[in-house]
């Protein structure tokens, strides 16, 4: 007898709807309504920027991705692991949801490399290698939801910035093992669009070569196109499926739909 998965959604939401406090209030809100299982994975790219100039470090950004030098990576682990990460669980704790808030180095549950340098020398980065996916499925069963932080570890003693669109994406891909699982990034528009001003221009289902036709004619650009292709990734991985939508709609079937 084939045993039925459960259902587990993991979303992704990035820093600008957490370090408001009235926005952070309405996303654990609605966060707390998806039924079944849940994982959450949040960013905090804003805050770090913010901290950073206030203790007078400069922030580099290179393709929208943070360069991290030592002392980048004191903020970006403070910010992240420590002030966004517990804000997010005791907010959930608030409104009766048993969270847990975990950088990669809590359990093992996320190893990586530091980046390589090759034209960019991106600092302490880190490229993961390898979910330890059993140890997050059991707190999951046990009705714990994780809440991931942008950090991982190399064993060696070091932390790591990972990006938060890979945490999520990577945990999602090794969670498919164990749960029937979805996949929502959240950012601040309704789903993916044919039009960046026209906010109802919403692509519902987006496949392979439909995402190849709008590159090709510059409909989608940008930080989407890397968004999408770790999109399909996950799904030709084993996630059911992927959703990209406004946090808001998060419980909701609102936003584009990715497929194969």
């Amino acid at each position: 007898m084939i045993r039925t998965k459960e259902k587990l959604t993991v979303v992704k939401v990035g820093g600008k709807i957490v370090e408001d406090l009235q926005s952070l209030k309405q996303l654990l809100s609605d966060f707390s309504k998806i039924e079944g299982y849940k994982v959450l994975v949040h960013g905090g790219g804003p805050l770090a920027t913010a901290v950073a100039t206030q203790l007078g470090i400069e922030s580099k950004m290179v393709n929208g991705r943070r360069v991290t030098d030592a002392e980048m990576l004191k903020v970006v682990t403070m910010v992240y692991g420590g002030l966004v990460n517990k804000q997010i669980v005791a907010g959930l704790q608030a409104i009766g949801v048993n969270a847990l808030g975990l950088t990669g180095a809590d359990l093992n549950y996320m190893c990586s490399v530091k980046r390589p340098v090759t034209d960019v020398d991106y600092g302490y980065v880190g490229d993961v290698k390898q979910v330890n996916d059993d140890f997050l499925a059991d707190l999951i069963a046990k009705g714990v939801v994780p809440v991931l932080a942008p950090l991982t570890h190399d064993k060696l003693g070091n932390l790591l910035n990972t990006n938060a669109d890979t945490i999520a994406g990577e945990a999602a891909k090794a969670l498919s093992t164990h749960f029937d699982l979805t996949l929502i990034y959240c950012f601040e528009k309704k789903g993916v669009l044919t039009n960046e001003n026209d906010d109802e221009s919403i692509i519902h289902k987006l496949t392979p070569n439909l995402f190849e036709k709008y590159v090709t004619e510059g409909i989608i650009q940008g930080g989407m196109i890397p968004k999408l292709e770790n999109s399909f990734q996950s799904l030709r991985a084993g996630v059911k499926e992927v959703i990209i939508t406004r946090a808001d709609l998060i419980h909701t079937v609102g936003g584009t739909k990715i497929i194969l």
